[in-house]
């Protein structure tokens, strides 16, 4: 995916309506968001629903005098419109789901690996990230998220038990979510700073 340099005139013609710019923005920000949004533990349909939320709030307000103030910076802007809706979101989970008693674990967070893939330069970029990785965490994220191994076949060949490999995975994730959301942060600042 090409980065957009995002500029006066194109906010402009958003707010004004052209058909054009409003196709180009639902389709650059509709692939971005979902991976951003599929890397939390959400279900495809509220994904969904949370990137149209998303997609509505900056409709309304880029037709709001004043509502971008930077235009340079529209895609921060656009991912800033996305964190407030997802916190929005969570805090209506929190309010309203009640877990059962039997529910004692965490769940894992979900990296949405294939998602991530779509694009060559997506691919090309996991592949970087899990070389720049301990080699443990490169060989689980591998084996079970691109070799789609089973568990416990995985579990035999590191010499854990099942409880261990969903820390050993949760840790693994978390790193390699880190390097991919440090990346994507500086390669938008780069685009719009």
């Amino acid at each position: 995916m090409d980065f957009f340099a995002f500029d006066k005139v194109y906010v402009e013609k958003l707010r004004n309506g052209d058909a054009a710019t409003e196709h180009h923005f639902f389709v650059y920000f509709e692939k971005l968001l979902h991976i951003k949004l599929r890397s939390r533990i959400i279900s495809p349909d509220k994904v969904e629903d949370l990137k149209q939320d998303t997609f509505i709030r900056v409709i309304a307000a880029v037709r709001k005098e004043g509502g971008v103030r930077q235009p340079e910076r529209f895609g921060a802007f656009v991912n800033s419109i996305c964190n407030n809706v997802l916190l929005e979101y969570y805090r209506t989970l929190g309010r309203n789901q009640q877990l059962d008693e039997t529910h004692h674990e965490i769940p894992d967070k979900v990296l949405d690996l294939e998602g991530m893939m779509v694009s060559k330069q997506c691919s090309e970029q996991v592949r970087k990230i899990l070389a720049g990785m301990p080699r443990r965490d490169r060989e689980l994220l591998r084996a079970l998220f691109l070799e789609e191994r089973d568990k416990d076949s995985v579990c035999r060949d590191i010499g854990v038990d099942r409880d261990y490999l969903r820390v050993l995975l949760h840790r693994a994730k978390d790193k390699f979510k880190a390097v991919y959301e440090k990346e994507q942060f500086a390669g938008l600042h780069r685009v719009t700073g």
